[in-house]
């Protein structure tokens, strides 16, 4: 029995970043691991814990390869840690980048924290630490990390914002005599979004970035030259080894023939890998159309997905697409099975307010949407489909999340929608995804993960099976 154990644990190298608190510098610290891997040629691949699509993005641009969010909350910590298996690298690197305060989670015992992913993951996690106008005080804060919870193993310190030379070096010696933690990287204060460039939603995506080459340059040379990547590296090769994973359980092929489009360009680019890999199992083949160049949809779609993203920032130019919002129009009209979260909602509302200027969209839904200067739902969300649709099955229980800035502005009567809201705020009053006066589009601020939802790829399947049937 020990040895059948021993033959089926595999070494996964392995980081958790973590934090003190959001704004610690753990996204950088990341980035530049990631990086500086990759000039040493050292193979990588990252992870997000929590459903965030941007900081993901960030890594998989840095990694080069696609990364995964773990999100214990929606997924259950088992299929977590077994996405980590079937994706990570048994050598090599992989970075995990936590989310908010180490112990943040849920409530006030930290329920889904990044520590209690770490636990899962018998990871070493390395504290990322914003110094600003502190000295001794951060040796007080890794002790009380250290302490809360014995069985996170907290690794190393990585400094961030040091001031000077001195400050540093008292930092340094007070969290190493104190806590007896290795400090790993001091790295020096940079201006306010001189790395990182951020906005409503949170970090500008790599899409939009205009100087890619550049930031990577100065990752490397602002953040990762301060690390010290030969004793993390050294760390991650310690972690435990980990059961090998079992084969991916995706669903037998029931979709041979299907074709299925999603948007995807700087406007529309938040969909999981989990999403798209699913649809791909099942047998679907996968058409990306962009919403700002192509002319219109192509004609042999069997349902189209709408992801979200940021069409406010690209509202003028796709509004003046008019050609291709004309042909998602008449196609919803056509019984095209449409599925759309947030952004895509956005996109086949009437028209979109954002800054004063109001820009005429797809016009498949009949509502309006402004974006607003804070939060209109953020957070976790559970939905209970109670009508009929063509995606879901009646008394189906969704969970996923939202984070989102437009509000809808009806035209008179509201919408017809798919489901009860029991967490969260929807688009309307205890409700969330619209259905089109033809039954066949869901438009729904909600994001749902594969994984965390097996009946989602189902029900893209099932939907564009029944345009066929049709």
């Amino acid at each position: 029995m020990g040895e059948e154990s021993a033959a089926a644990a595999i070494a996964m190298p392995r980081l958790v970043v973590a934090g003190l608190s959001g704004e610690s510098g753990k996204t950088l610290v990341a980035l530049a691991l990631l990086l500086e891997a990759g000039q040493r040629d050292i193979p990588v691949r990252a992870f997000k814990k929590g459903p965030d699509y941007i900081d993901a993005a960030w890594l998989q641009w840095a990694s080069g390869k696609p990364a995964r969010n773990l999100d214990t909350h929606l997924m259950g910590f088992q299929p977590a840690v077994r996405s980590f298996t079937w994706n990570g690298l048994a050598s090599g690197l992989n970075v995990i980048e936590g989310n908010r305060g180490l112990y943040d989670g849920l409530d006030a015992r930290g329920t889904d924290s990044t520590a209690e992913l770490a636990k899962a993951l018998q990871a070493p996690v390395v504290l990322v630490l914003n110094a600003t106008k502190m000295t001794r005080t951060a040796a007080a804060l890794v002790l009380g990390c250290q302490k809360l919870d014995p069985d996170v193993r907290i690794a190393g310190v990585i400094v961030n914002r040091v001031a000077t030379g001195r400050h540093g070096r008292v930092v340094r010696e007070a969290v190493e005599s104190a806590c007896g933690t290795p400090v790993l990287g001091m790295i020096p204060r940079a201006e306010d979004g001189a790395l990182l460039s951020t906005r409503h939603l949170g970090l500008v995506t790599p899409s939009e970035h205009a100087e890619r080459d550049l930031l990577a340059r100065n990752l490397l040379d602002r953040v990762a030259r301060y690390l010290e990547f030969d004793r993390l590296l050294e760390i991650a090769r310690g972690a435990p080894k980990l059961p090998s994973p079992a084969a991916a359980d995706f669903a037998s092929p029931t979709a041979a023939g299907l074709t299925i489009g999603y948007l995807n360009d700087s406007a529309f680019s938040f969909y999981y890998p989990e999403n798209l890999e699913a649809l791909r199992a099942a047998g679907a083949e996968l058409v990306a159309i962009s919403a700002l160049t192509a002319a219109s949809l192509p004609d042999t779609l069997d349902a189209l997905y709408i992801g979200g993203g940021f069409p406010e920032t690209h509202a003028r130019e796709l509004s003046a697409n008019a050609g291709f919002l004309d042909s998602i129009r008449h196609a919803a009209r056509a019984g095209l099975p449409i599925y759309a979260e947030c952004g895509g909602l956005m996109l086949l509302s009437r028209a979109l307010t954002w800054r004063g200027s109001r820009y005429p969209m797809a016009g498949v839904c009949d509502f309006e949407v402004e974006v607003c200067g804070s939060p209109q739902g953020h957070g976790y969300s559970e939905l209970l489909v109670d009508t009929e649709n063509p995606f879901f099955s009646l008394g189906t229980r969704l969970a996923g999340h939202e984070f989102h800035y437009s509000r809808i502005v009806p035209r008179g009567e509201t919408p017809s929608t798919a489901c009860a809201v029991l967490r969260g705020i929807g688009c309307f009053a205890g409700r969330d995804a619209v259905l089109s006066e033809s039954g066949n589009v869901w438009a729904a601020y909600t994001h749902l993960h594969a994984l965390a939802t097996p009946e989602w790829a189902r029900a893209m399947i099932r939907a564009a099976g029944s345009r066929v049937m049709a």
